[in-house]
């Protein structure tokens, strides 16, 4: 059975030195650390690539982040992988859980998380799947 977790979270978003062997300074690297709250009492860490194109509007990025904390009451960590594009100012966004990559009370956990931004607030929705616990 699907569940549904959702909340706010904070984020900071920290530009990293480009690596040169990684194409230079048209791939820009960002330090991700959030703070999720809600039915996710969490924080992450991770790290962003971007690169931005001369159309206007249009770039794209990926992240990896680990994530640490309480989902609905269970603990654990588990991996968020990001792909994101925008085509002339119209975005696309997919988010899943690593599979395989829930620890403690969180193994097993699979799913698909949206990022909201609403006048400049950011909350999440992460539609998952879990094992019940024995």
């Amino acid at each position: 059975m699907t569940k549904r977790a959702s909340g706010a979270f904070d984020v900071k978003l920290t530009p990293m030195a480009p690596d040169a062997e990684a194409g230079g300074s048209d791939v820009g690297r960002m330090a991700l650390d959030k703070r999720f709250h809600g039915d996710l009492e969490a924080t992450s860490k991770g790290q962003m690539l971007a690169v931005r194109t001369p159309t206007d509007g249009s770039a794209g990025y990926v992240a990896m982040e680990r994530v640490s904390g309480t989902l609905h009451g269970r603990t654990g960590t588990f991996a968020l992988q990001h792909s994101g594009t925008m085509t002339r100012g119209a975005p696309r966004l997919s988010v899943t859980v690593v599979p395989d990559s829930g620890t403690g009370q969180l193994t097993g956990l699979a799913g698909a998380m949206s990022i909201l931004i609403t006048e400049g607030r950011h909350s999440y929705e992460l539609d998952y799947t879990l094992p019940e616990t024995p």
